[in-house]
């Protein structure tokens, strides 16, 4: 299994860097950084597939943040984050100039609602979820002055392994992710699998 993980996880730098390479992401007048459909959806709608989240409806702030994250490197370097590796290898050559584009790009896309793909009881969900709205809003409508995306209307696959991914350390232990690690902390209150479950089905009754 380590072996297959160590193989997947070069098949996804090398496949991705390529891409990076083709689109000479450091020249956005020609539109080349727009590369973002490959995993994302040709209408940022997401793909389970490869656990590429959805794009269209992301506040361009926290999209901008994630973008210079991994660049930087404070995102999608834990050997055991095959998607982040995969991510952080198409945005390390990304410019700022890059970025702004991608950003600008995305907030254009039409949002729709996504699939509800996790059930688990929305009733322990919404009490779990109390501790989450103080940043992230009563709705998961999100909160930019706290750094706190929306959760509504994302992906709730995605939003299952993110936060798997924060209470196993594999996000949000970089010392520059201050964001990251209040949210290693919170993370923490769900105590296991179904908690999460639970969570994510309560926000998926907050569709926007």
């Amino acid at each position: 299994m380590k072996r297959f993980i160590t193989l997947a996880a070069l098949f996804f730098s090398a496949h991705f860097t390529f891409v990076v390479n083709a689109a000479d992401v450091g020249s956005p007048a020609d539109m080349s950084d727009r590369y973002c459909t490959t995993c994302h959806g040709a209408k940022g709608e997401g793909n389970i597939a490869v656990q590429a989240p959805r794009l269209a409806g992301m506040e361009g702030w926290y999209l901008q943040r994630q973008l210079e994250n991994f660049r930087e490197g404070i995102r999608g370097t834990h050997t055991d984050d095959l998607q982040g590796i995969a991510m952080q290898s198409m945005a390390a050559k990304l410019t700022d100039a890059s970025i702004a584009d991608i950003v600008s790009w995305v907030g254009a896309w039409e949002f729709v609602a996504a699939d509800v793909t996790i059930e688990g009881n929305v009733n322990r969900g919404r009490s779990a979820y109390q501790i989450c709205a103080s940043c992230h809003g009563t709705n998961a409508e999100g909160n930019e002055a706290l750094g706190a995306p929306a959760l509504a209307g994302q992906n709730d696959w995605y939003l299952l392994t993110q936060i798997n991914n924060f209470r196993a350390g594999i996000r949000g232990t970089h010392p520059d992710d201050s964001f990251g690690a209040q949210m290693l902390a919170m993370s923490a209150t769900l105590r296991d699998d179904q908690a999460i479950t639970n969570v994510v089905s309560y926000i998926n009754t907050l569709q926007k």
